[in-house]
């Protein structure tokens, strides 16, 4: 049986390739070409607009496209879901933005009429970061107790790596790919999203190498050996359940208006930053730190 699926000169070279890419990531986002923020968190411009009849938001949004406003917010309200509010990041002419908009839409919607115009602040704040940001470590925290309970500390230190390694993976391309995506609050529910993904595959991979940890016929092999032979008896489950998943949301990316696409995008790299990062890279992680404190050990008993 082949056992080398997991090795350590493998481990080392996928770890230096995210290494490569996060740093990367950091260096653009210090000279000015980081994350795209949006509107939820920059603020910007507020319309609201009766229109007194149905109307479609993709006219709306095609409308604002040729005005030159990429990723505008469309909400219908009203009790007859015939008012218009959009948001979109500030301009310079925002009243001329306004007039053309109006004209714009006036083809279509004869009945429309202005009601109001503003200047709104960022909704996802840095009370809302700061609040997410503390949930993604309490849940860290949770999860390095749980898996250190049902597994050992060593697997739960690794889970919190490759969780951590999946979020890094998937702000540097976030960076990458900030022509194309613009990060709102739905950024957000996508990253914790991506966490709790992690931690299936990852308890998935760390139960199997725990049974064959226990297992006589299985005992000449070594821990990275063990690693190895446990994430290839997993595979074809990770490969099955990854592509089921990623079918879904692939179609939800191409199907899907703008802010479903804000979620997806960063869903679809981190599912496969994950499927990448528990196959290669975490499994040696906990064989890793074994082996250090293995030699930490044996120091200590020679000393």
């Amino acid at each position: 049986m082949n056992l080398t699926f997991v090795s350590k000169n493998h481990a080392k070279t996928c770890a230096i390739v995210s290494a490569s890419i996060v740093v990367l990531a950091l260096l653009l986002a210090v000279f000015g070409i980081g994350l795209n923020l949006g509107i939820d968190f920059t603020g910007g411009i507020l319309l609201h607009y009766e229109m007194n009849e149905p109307f479609s938001t993709d006219v709306v949004r095609d409308a604002l496209a040729e005005l030159g406003i990429n990723g505008p917010q469309i909400a219908m309200a009203g009790p007859e879901r015939t008012e218009l509010q959009t948001r979109f990041q500030d301009v310079e002419n925002p009243d001329g933005i306004r007039a053309a908009l109006e004209e714009k839409l006036r083809e279509t919607y004869p009945q429309i009429a202005f009601v109001s115009i503003g200047r709104v602040g960022a909704v996802a704040g840095n009370d809302l970061v700061r609040s997410a940001a503390l949930s993604v470590a309490v849940a860290w925290l949770l999860i390095l107790i749980y898996i250190a309970i049902r597994f050992d500390l060593y697997s739960g230190l690794s889970v919190v790596f490759g969780i951590l390694h999946d979020v890094g993976i998937v702000l540097a391309f976030m960076v990458f790919l900030r022509g194309f995506v613009q990060i709102n609050s739905t950024f957000i529910a996508a990253l914790l999203t991506i966490v709790g993904y992690s931690i299936n595959n990852a308890i998935v991979i760390f139960d199997r190498i725990r049974e064959n940890n226990g297992k006589n016929s299985l005992a000449h092999l070594n821990r990275e050996q063990i690693v190895s032979h446990s994430v290839q008896e997993s595979l074809t489950r990770t490969i099955n359940t990854t592509l089921t998943t990623l079918v879904a949301v692939v179609m939800l990316y191409i199907l899907g208006v703008d802010s479903i696409r804000e979620f997806t995008l960063p869903l679809i790299i981190g599912m496969l930053s994950d499927v990448y990062c528990s196959n290669k890279i975490t499994g040696y992680v906990w064989v890793f730190l074994l082996n250090k404190r293995d030699q930490a050990r044996l120091r200590a008993k020679k000393a």
